[in-house]
This record gives structure tokens, C-alpha cells and sequence, in this order.
């Protein structure tokens, strides 16, 4: 089975695709902009979710526009149909009938709930039916509600602050901070770290833990409201390298007494607390507090009860940064033994330690990264995971047993591609959902003893009556020789012996990786959709991007878009190579970093591109984010030369070619002031350069108004490159 996989694998990794469907037409805008999420997504699973406690799963069925939920339990492949769309309103929404059924999230193999805006449902499994009562309602301003599926609490935000519902049905305010500026119970650090949340139920659910955010002495930043007249301003706080930043603290609430303690983390006000985690016991929490500085980690261990630092189990350090992403896993059926995350071989890996602080073993090892940890099967000691270990372009699944010393990891899927995961509540059974450049989307249920297989979708082909370009997969060497991957797209119709515009499409920033193994193979249907119209469309991920273990990304480290440059200009010489490639019309594209890029290519050397198009782009690091930015760069005090070599506002004097600037005016990611100073030194230096802004947009463009850009977008690449 492996060597077959592999010949799989080394067959897509060495060509491309070349797709002979019947060629009837081309994509419209709308397609080729928003298809993908729309009316030409492949089939998909749909609310797919395990069963608490039992090896069975629920979905939702569509046939005919009756949608309803069924249970499937495994292996026998019995099906029972929970509830249908008519019977739900029946029970529910007689007066204003539902069209589809909303996501079921189970509480206990009996108890599931769901909402409707603000309004909880919950439901009983009685006799294969569920029967739907109306819950709670919460109020019209709750935001991030978090439902504990042991004690059955929910706890919600309404602006800054924090309250919880008991069981009982008893609503308690955990804060009452008037300055809107202490934010409690959200997400902290501007969701660097992994951070997702700020609501962290107790194993048993009867204890909150909850971020408070103190912004007060950051910087305010004006939004403008240009949909009313006058315009209306709203500051956000946000904290740019450099300045001051917010402080964070970590408060533990026990309903029962309705009191709150804090950890006393000490230190620096200004530092990072992230991978909070609640030992099974519920006596202590477990906080990975990070320096400012992102070079020194310690994991500590609180007292629930008064908040007081227990020990530091280990520290972590590292000469350009440490960057923790994921909470502890204590494996099931213990209370002092974990799995932690750590990138000190070198890549993203997996390690068993006891809460002593020991290492017991290293669990995951390779020149590979592991991706995610999707669940245990404790019965045979086996973690359930996935890693890009056959290639940085796939993602697969596999199982380890996490007590041997040396052990290999264990396959649990055969076909090339980029593989999510679930896990049965006892690791017995796993969902495997891929796809590849050859395959829409398939979602299989398979035991991970390989002794069985149940197929739910295969889905078709939606793009099999479009026009499709020939994909080669392109593999180059940076400067120092790491192997660079990349993609080129071709014409439809290709003729080698013309020649073609090409645009070279970037990010190549941290944390976001563009060459996969994925459906579509192009990535992107508006790259088909000008390959439709005549032109190459190149894209490469360069050295700091993700994926590709710790050197790869720090590559860059205080010299961002100086290293990441060099390895595009590879690319572009790659392009210059070929005898079908124009080189008197190259144009290059990016949004967000990939505005940064694009940016600096068009200043930094401005003989390579004549058009650039720049998206939300980043103009000076000093005015981006705090955790971000100074990860990455130091702060602008401590490496002047780095923030003045990347700094575009300096550079407008050498654009030669075309440049487009795009932005949303509400941004709060990249802030418009950006792109407005960039202006500002165009007309200063009596440089010319285009701009067009997108009102109320944030920081990407969606919706149907994504469509009015993406054809701006290829006008501008059509008036200027054909």
C-alpha cells in the first residue's frame, strides 16, 4: 500500500495536470471570484459531528430540499433519522418555517442543542427521534457563547464584559468593567498564538477562566463610518510596533461563590500568556507566558484556587523567536501527563511530558511538520495526528503510539492530497475528508486498525464543463539551495511557440502557505480564469512562509521582504527562461503581505514588473501590529536598519512601471493610514500611481463586491499588459 501511495505522490510532485474535458466555456467574473464557495463548490459533508461516548456519527442529508439529520453507528452502517426539516418546524417554527437545518452540537449521546441567533435549543434522543425545546434565550448584544457540554453553563460577552447562565438557568455578571477599554472574556494579543478564544470552561464546566484585556494605554485609531452623513468615527485600540502595548491577565470564576482570582503571573505587564489549559483536576491552570521580546517561553502552573504560581515546568528559548500555538493535551485517563508542541528540533513536533517537567520522550521526529493533533485512541496508546511527512505540498493521516520509544508513525490513508481529520471519542474511527489536483473532495470513515471503510462522498467534478489550463508543478532553488516550490499556470490553447503576458500571484509572508496539494490544482479559479484570457500565471511559496519547519520561516528574521524578494526574483528568472513568456509584460499581485510584495518589487527593482496591483498592503512595519510584527522584525528600536530597508514610503522615487493600490477604508488589520502616507510620498516625490478604496471594506473584500475587484484587478493587468 505505501509503495503505491508513493508512486502516486512522486507522479503528481514531478508533473502537473493537463485536463481534457470537453472545453465548452469559460468562467463569468462571478465564477471565477466566488464559484469556489457558491455554485461551483463540490459536494461536501455536511455538520459532519461524532457521537459523544459511542463509535457513531451525525450529518445532515439533503434530498429533494428536505434536509434532516441522521445518526449512522459504526460498523454496522445503521442509519436512523433523527429529525427532518418539516418536523423541526413542526415542533418550532411553525410561524416562520426554517429552509435548513442548523448545526447540531451534541452535549451527551442524548442530549445535542442548537441556536437561532441568540435562542439555545435543546433536544432529547428518545426512541431514535430527537424532540427540540426552547432553551434559553440570550441577549440581542451576546457574543462569543461558549456552551459546556458537562454542567450544561453558557457563558457569553456583551461588549467588554463576561457573564455566565448555570445550570439552573441563573444569569451572573462575571465583570462589570465600565471603561469599554478592560476587555473581558475575548480573544487577547490580537489572536496571535493560537489564540481563538478568551472563554476557558473547567473539565467539569463549574469554573470559568477568562482573558482581561487592559487597552487603556494603547493608542486610539480612528475608523470611519462613511455610510452616514456626517461620517462617524470609532476608535479601536491598536498597539503598532514599537509603542506601548495592552496588558493581559488571566481571572478564574467559580459561579458557585460568584468570586474571581487572578493568576499572578508577575513580570512585564506587557507580556504574552497563551496556551491556557485547565489541569484534569481542575486545582491548577496551565499558561505558556511568552517576553515581550517572543525569545523566552515558560510554561507555569497556577493555583485555581488562589492564583498562585505553583512552578515553572520548563522554559523554551530561542535566539530569533519562540512561537507557541497550541494548549497542553494531557492524555486521556491521566492527570500528569501531557503532549507538547514545540519547534526546538528544528520543526513543529510532538513530546510526552509529566507534570514535573519532565520529557519523557519525544513522541513525533523528521525534517517534517506535524499539523494537527486530532485525537487518541487510549486503549492502544495511539495518537491520532496529521503531517506533511510525505511532502510540505500534502497533509495525510497517520496514528502513533505514544508510550514506545521510537515509534513509527502508522498511515491511515492512501491517496495523495491534503487530508482533515475526526476522531471518534475513542479513537476507534476516524473521518478522512481530502481532496486533490485531481480529486474534488472525498469524505471516507475508516477504522484505524485498516479493518474498515465506509465511503459517504465522492464528490463530481463541478469545473468538468470549463475550459481548464494545463498546471506544471515547478520546483526551484533559493540562494542558499533550499527547494522552493511553485506553480505555472498556462494559457488555455497553449502554443509554445507564441508568447504571453505572465503575473506572478505572492504572499510569501509567516503562517500561510499557497502551493498545495488541493482542488482546485491552480489554487485559485480567477488564475484559470486568466489563463482563459492569455495570460501565464506563476506563484511560488518563498522562504518564510509556512510549513516548512523553523529555518525555512525564520529565514527572514528582521529583513522581511528582503529574502522572501530574493526567492521570487528566482522564480522570475525561471519565467525569463522560457521562450512563451513576454518579458516586456510581467505584472505581479498580492493582498495583505502579498501587497507588501508586491509593493517592494516595484520599488526595490523596479526594472523586473511593469504592472503591479497591491492589496491591502503593508507600507511600514512600524505602523503594523505589536505581536506580529515584532515577532518577526525586534521592535523599529532595536533594528532601525531592518524597518528602514523594508520601509516603502522612502522609495517612491524608483517606480518605473504601473502600480495599482487597493484598500478598504474600515481595515483594521493593515490600517489605511498605510496606503494613504504611500500616497502622500507619491505626490511629494511627484510620482504617479493608481488607487482605488472599497468604503466600509475591512481588510479582505467579499462578498459580491470581491467580484467589482477582481475585475478592477484584471482591467488594470488587461489595459497594461495587453
Amino acid at each position: 500500500m505505501k509503495k503505491a501511495f508513493l508512486l502516486l505522490l512522486t507522479g503528481w510532485m514531478t508533473g502537473g495536470l493537463q485536463y481534457t474535458y470537453g472545453q465548452q466555456r469559460q468562467y463569468t467574473m462571478t465564477e471565477a471570484t466566488n464559484g469556489l464557495r457558491q455554485q461551483l463548490a463540490p459536494e461536501r459533508l455536511k455538520q459532519f459531528e461524532w457521537v459523544p461516548g459511542e463509535n457513531a456519527y451525525t450529518r445532515v442529508l439533503s434530498e429533494k430540499d428536505n434536509y434532516a439529520w441522521i445518526k449512522v453507528a459504526l460498523p454496522a452502517g445503521k442509519t436512523d433519522t433523527l429529525l427532518t426539516l418539516p418536523r423541526l418546524n413542526e415542533q418550532l417554527f411553525s410561524s416562520k418555517p426554517l429552509r435548513g437545518v442548523p448545526p447540531l452540537h451534541w452535549l451527551s449521546a442524548t442530549s445535542a442543542w442548537f441556536s437561532i441567533g441568540n435562542t439555545l435549543y435543546k433536544g432529547q434522543l428518545q426512541n431514535g427521534i430527537i424532540q427540540f425545546s426552547h432553551w434559553c434565550e440570550l441577549p440581542k448584544e451576546a457574543e462569543n457563547v461558549t456552551v459546556n457540554n458537562q454542567s450544561g453553563q453558557i457563558a457569553w460577552t456583551e461588549k467588554n464584559n463576561l457573564f455566565i447562565r448555570t445550570a439552573e438557568g441563573n444569569v451572573q455578571a462575571v465583570t462589570n468593567d465600565a471603561d469599554i477599554n478592560i476587555v473581558n472574556g475575548k480573544s487577547v494579543h490580537r489572536e496571535e498564538f493560537g489564540i481563538d478564544k478568551g472563554i476557558f470552561f473547567s473539565p467539569k464546566g463549574d469554573q470559568l477562566a477568562f482573558y482581561r484585556m487592559d487597552q487603556r494605554m494603547v493608542n486610539d485609531y480612528p475608523v470611519i463610518d462613511w455610510s452616514v452623513t456626517p461620517a462617524h468615527n470609532t476608535n479601536i485600540k491598536y498597539p503598532m510596533a514599537g509603542g506601548t502595548s495592552h496588558e493581559v491577565t488571566l481571572g478564574i470564576y467559580q459561579p458557585s461563590t460568584q468570586k474571581t482570582i487572578f493568576l499572578k503571573t508577575g513580570g512585564p505587564a506587557d507580556h504574552y500568556l497563551t496556551c491556557v489549559t485547565w489541569a484534569p483536576d481542575q486545582q491548577s491552570v496551565y499558561v505558556a507566558l511568552l517576553n515581550r521580546e517572543q525569545n523566552h517561553l515558560w510554561l507555569n502552573q497556577y493555583s485555581a484556587a488562589t492564583g498562585e504560581l505553583v512552578k515553572t515546568l520548563f522554559e523554551e528559548t530561542d535566539a530569533k523567536y519562540v512561537h507557541p500555538t497550541h494548549p497542553l493535551t494531557f492524555v486521556p485517563g491521566t492527570t500528569d501527563q501531557f503532549i507538547w508542541w514545540s519547534e526546538k528540533s528544528g520543526y513543529n513536533h510532538l513530546y510526552l511530558y509529566n507534570t514535573n517537567g519532565q520529557q519523557l520522550r519525544e513522541i513525533t521526529a523528521g525534517n517534517w511538520v506535524v499539523n494537527e493533533l486530532t485525537g487518541f485512541n487510549p486503549k492502544k496508546n495511539e495518537i491520532i495526528l496529521t503531517a506533511s511527512k510525505e511532502s510540505p505540498m500534502e497533509k495525510h493521516l497517520y496514528k502513533i503510539n505514544y508510550k514506545q520509544k521510537a515509534a513509527a508513525l502508522s498511515p491511515l490513508d492512501k491517496a495523495a492530497g491534503w487530508h482533515d481529520a475526526q476522531a471518534s471519542t475513542d479513537g476507534s474511527y476516524v473521518l478522512d475528508a481530502y481532496s486533490s489536483g485531481t480529486t474534488p473532495y472525498v469524505a471516507t470513515v475508516t477504522a484505524t486498525t485498516g479493518k474498515f471503510e465506509q465511503n459517504i462522498i465522492t464528490a463530481a467534478d463541478p469545473l468538468k464543463d470549463f475550459q481548464r489550463p494545463q498546471i506544471r508543478q515547478v520546483t526551484l532553488k533559493a540562494d542558499d539551495g533550499t527547494p522552493l516550490y511553485g506553480k505555472l499556470i498556462l494559457p488555455v490553447n497553449f502554443d509554445s511557440t507564441k508568447t504571453y503576458p505572465v503575473i506572478v500571484y505572492l504572499y510569501n509572508g509567516p503562517n500561510v502557505q499557497l502551493i498545495r496539494n488541493t482542488y482546485p490544482y491552480s489554487g485559485n479559479l480567477w488564475y484559470e480564469y486568466m489563463a482563459q484570457h492569455g495570460y501565464v500565471i506563476f506563484t511560488m511559496d518563498g522562504r518564510g512562509s509556512d510549513n516548512r519547519g523553523k529555518a525555512f520561516e525564520q529565514a527572514t528574521f528582521r529583513q522581511l521582504g528582503t529574502v522572501e524578494m530574493n526567492d521570487q526574483l528566482q522564480g522570475v528568472a525561471y519565467l525569463k527562461s522560457l521562450p512563451y513568456i513576454n518579458q516586456q509584460k510581467m505584472g505581479v499581485h498580492g493582498w495583505s503581505f502579498g501587497g507588501f510584495m508586491t509593493t517592494s518589487l516595484m520599488l526595490r527593482h523596479p526594472d523586473v514588473f511593469q504592472v503591479g496591483v497591491a492589496g491591502g498592503p503593508v507600507i511600514d512595519w512600524s505602523m503594523y501590529e505589536i505581536m506580529y510584527t515584532e515577532r518577526y522584525m525586534d521592535t523599529p528600536q532595536e533594528n532601525p536598519e531592518g524597518y528602514a530597508s523594508s520601509n516603502l514610503l522612502t522609495k517612491t522615487k524608483n517606480l518605473k512601471g504601473k502600480l495599482m493600490l487597493i484598500h478598504g477604508t474600515n481595515d483594521d488589520v493593515v490600517v489605511w493610514q498605510h496606503s494613504l502616507d504611500f500616497l502622500k510620498a507619491c505626490v511629494d516625490n511627484e510620482v504617479q500611481v493608481d488607487y482605488f478604496v472599497y468604503p466600509g471594506h475591512l481588510h479582505n473584500v467579499l462578498g459580491k463586491d470581491r467580484v467589482h475587484l477582481m475585475q478592477k484587478i484584471t482591467d488594470y493587468f488587461d489595459a497594461n499588459l495587453k
